[in-house]
């Protein structure tokens, strides 16, 4: 190509992209449906039920929202930078462009944008994804971008990222995001028993299992922290200027809805102790439902059937017999004098 018509390397064209990655829209989507459902049969529930029903739905959705998105998140780390740099291969050519780079669980997500977007006669605006999860290759997906022919910045950032890369950074943030995305799968498995619980008469070991989702996402947190700073930091020099990274908003996410999860958690437990019965109104479940069972604080909310005595008993009642069972009862008094007592 060089040869005939002094056109370098390119790449065949900016892929259309979405505003935000489809994975996380399918998520907020599946969740806001789930929320308006909720709404529509709001008007069904009566009194002050009403509010805090709502507040109960909204808050639990949200846990569960962030705690689904940030898995599929890219923006654990990330940094952006404006710089001067070259654009292509064997090219004396630069270009002024925003470079920015987002690392999530699974691989990282890299964007250039021309600033303007149209320079050299191409639109400028690029951005490509290379992951390594699980059944993916991410070496692979490297050859295939130099095949393609991007531009130098996103080359040069996912180089960073490979497995031969002396910086280290593949081994470093794949093995932070394996962890760190397993422990928010355990988080999530607790936000669904602590749904479970929560709708039962087992409300405090409702309030354990928000408080354990508030501990895995914690915990996954500092897995991610300890892991991303096992190596000295790489430098990522881009033209006349250097990228630097830091934490992200599903980061930032993650941690307020840990430390809310961990809030309420310990609400539950402490309400339960303290006043149980208005714990109980809160998420509308009486013990009076069944005079015969009674829920037992320090049981922790389980049903305890306990059986009456002679003396709480009602009196029998005597039941009038006709006068033809009455005649009966007396022919056969000798054989059935039991059953005619009664």
């Amino acid at each position: 190509m060089a040869a005939f018509g002094h056109t370098f390397p390119f790449y065949a064209g900016p892929k259309p992209t979405f505003p935000m990655d489809t994975t996380l829209a399918i998520i907020i989507t599946i969740f806001l449906i789930a929320l308006v459902t909720f709404i529509v049969i709001l008007p069904g529930i009566r009194g002050k039920m009403r509010l805090f029903w709502l507040l109960r739905v909204v808050t639990s959705l949200f846990i569960g929202a962030v705690i689904l998105a940030v898995n599929f998140s890219s923006q654990w780390s990330v940094g952006q930078v404006s710089t001067n740099t070259s654009y292509k291969a064997f090219s004396s050519e630069w270009i002024s462009a925003d470079v920015g780079l987002q690392v999530g669980l699974g691989g990282v997500n890299i964007t250039l944008t021309g600033t303007p977007v149209q320079q050299l006669n191409e639109t400028i605006n690029y951005n490509e994804e290379f992951t390594w999860r699980l059944g993916e290759n991410y070496a692979e997906e490297y050859a295939k971008a130099l095949e393609k022919g991007l531009p130098d910045p996103v080359l040069y950032l996912a180089e960073k990222f490979t497995p031969g890369s002396p910086c280290g950074l593949h081994r470093q943030y794949r093995l932070a995001g394996h962890y760190t995305s397993a422990t928010m799968w355990v988080a999530f498995l607790c936000w669904l028993l602590a749904n479970v619980m929560l709708s039962m008469p087992v409300l405090v070991y409702g309030g354990h299992m928000l408080l354990a989702t508030g501990i895995f996402q914690l915990l996954a947190l500092i897995f991610f922290s300890t892991a991303t700073s096992l190596t000295p930091p790489c430098p990522l020099h881009l033209g006349t200027a250097v990228l630097h990274t830091h934490h992200g908003s599903a980061f930032w996410i993650t941690l307020t809805t840990g430390l809310l999860c961990v809030l309420l958690g310990l609400s539950v437990a402490v309400t339960h102790r303290m006043q149980p019965h208005r714990l109980k109104a809160f998420f509308n479940l009486s013990s009076d439902a069944n005079p015969m069972l009674e829920w037992s604080p320090e049981e922790g909310g389980l049903l305890s059937p306990r059986y009456r005595s002679m003396a709480e008993s009602p009196e029998p009642q005597d039941i009038p017999l006709s006068e033809a069972s009455s005649e009966a009862c007396r022919k056969e008094g000798h054989r059935r004098e039991p059953v005619c007592a009664l």
